[in-house]
């Protein structure tokens, strides 16, 4: 690999991203959708890292504070696993983040106020594919047992993150899962073209290397008792998510063919999976007018596996407004860019609808719904207002609910007012982001070792 220089690359290099692979091939399987650059181009990606005096990418940007710019140097000069060890000691799962997280620090990188940010997401996500190719993402050395015992209830990333940590720490860790699988949400919430699942089965399988045991097919509070856990461990910590769905309470919500998102992608995930021969008529896309009510990333989820069902039509309506496609003045650097943005899904075919609110279902003798009664609106502060004479039928014959999360699940265990018990991640700040899960599942790990007191490792 030829030197590159560093000191003014930042100027001299444009940011290239790997792209996709192309939609008529790509919608007609599974398999991941993004592609990956060369290793002489992620150098060069790298070396646009400004390793500049206050690095916004971790400090204000990377909820887990990933060393960004001590991880790009090492890929620019070539050490690799350097650069592994650098976001190991932060990140539970690079290969896992380096997929699905939006990137939060590349929002806050110093490139990002003038130009283009550096390719951050890509540059981690190789780190750790690289080390898997190359057998250098192996078990990490446990400290001494300590003879304390901590229950985990949820795979999710909260619940791996803290489990982790936990169990490097010396703790004995066992982790319930009430799914036939561990992941939570990486499993059974996120499509196989934007991670497939044997990643996410080689990453526990990598824990259970470590000494993390986990108990599938369990029901905390059915199957087995907070009592029963209590008594068995020094500690319990509850990261059972937040997958309650919010609810669209409008008349014609009892027709069939109306279903919450979760619901639809758990299915797909459980028939790739080999739980579910199909996902069955009554959940299937095919040839129907598919409409995705909620424009957030669970609704382009569903937006992409509606299009390899091989859907008729795909629409997906949101209640805001269209967002602009450059900072507006009250959104400055290094805050988050709310901006328009496309996922690879919304190239695949699909109608997006802003400022629209649903006002009923409308369906048909046999009680399948056929419709929705749609009206645009205006915002008034925090008030959608409908706009008089714009209402329009939009035609439906499968309907998916993508607005989001209430909390936790009825019927999930609660450790309200147990010593000894913690709650963590979406179960107890609400949905969030799977980097955001993973920072409070180190976070947690921390207060539980301390509450304790159980050395850690720095």
């Amino acid at each position: 690999m030829n030197p590159i220089p560093h000191y003014r690359s930042f100027f001299d290099l444009p940011r290239v991203d790997p792209g996709y692979r192309p939609v008529k091939e790509r919608v007609r399987d599974w398999n991941e959708v993004e592609q990956h650059l060369a290793p002489d181009e992620l150098a060069r990606q790298a070396a646009r890292c400004m390793d500049c005096g206050i690095p916004f990418c971790f400090g204000a940007g990377c909820p887990i504070k990933n060393p960004i710019p001590d991880m790009n140097l090492a890929v620019l000069e070539n050490r690799w696993e350097d650069a592994l060890q650098l976001v190991l000691t932060t990140c539970p799962y690079p290969e896992i983040t380096g997929r699905i997280c939006p990137a939060l620090c590349e929002g806050s990188c110093c490139n990002a106020k003038d130009s283009d940010a550096v390719a951050i997401r890509q540059i981690e996500r190789e780190i750790a594919d690289r080390a898997f190719a190359e057998g250098r993402m192996l078990p990490r050395p446990v400290l001494p047992r300590n003879g304390l015992k901590v229950a985990v209830v949820g795979s999710g990333p909260t619940g791996l993150a803290a489990a982790s940590d936990l169990n490097l720490w010396g703790f004995d860790v066992t982790v319930y899962e009430s799914a036939k699988h561990a992941g939570g949400l990486l499993r059974y919430g996120i499509p196989d073209f934007k991670l497939e699942k044997w990643m996410v089965e080689r990453r526990i399988d990598l824990f259970r290397q470590e000494g993390v045991r986990f108990e599938c097919g369990v029901q905390v509070g059915a199957d087995v008792s907070m009592d029963y856990l209590r008594r068995k461990f020094d500690g319990v910590l509850l990261a059972c998510g937040a997958r309650e769905p919010r609810d669209l309470k409008v008349p014609g919500r009892e027709l069939k063919g109306i279903h919450f998102a979760l619901d639809f992608l758990t299915r797909q995930n459980q028939v790739l999976g080999g739980e579910l021969a199909d996902v069955g008529g009554e959940w299937s896309a095919k040839g129907r007018d598919v409409v995705v009510i909620g424009g957030g990333d669970t609704g382009s989820d569903c937006v992409g596996t509606s299009v390899r069902h091989g859907a008729k039509s795909v629409t997906q309506i949101e209640i805001l407004p269209k967002p602009p496609a450059t900072r507006a003045d009250n959104n400055p650097w290094p805050d988050w860019p709310r901006i328009l943005r496309s996922s690879s899904s919304h190239h695949e075919g699909c109608e997006r609808i802003f400022a629209t609110n649903t006002l009923a279902f409308e369906g048909d003798e046999a009680g399948r719904v056929y419709g929705i009664r749609c009206v645009q609106v205006e915002w008034q502060g925090r008030t959608p207002v409908a706009k008089p004479g714009t209402e329009f039928f939009q035609k439906a014959d499968l309907v998916l609910l993508a607005m989001g999360f209430t909390g936790p699940e009825k019927g999930s265990p609660s450790g309200t007012g147990l010593q000894n018990v913690w709650t963590a991640g979406d179960m107890a700040t609400g949905p969030s982001l799977v980097v955001w899960a993973a920072a409070r599942g180190h976070d947690v790990a921390r207060q539980i070792a301390a509450a304790l007191r159980a050395p850690v490792r720095a």
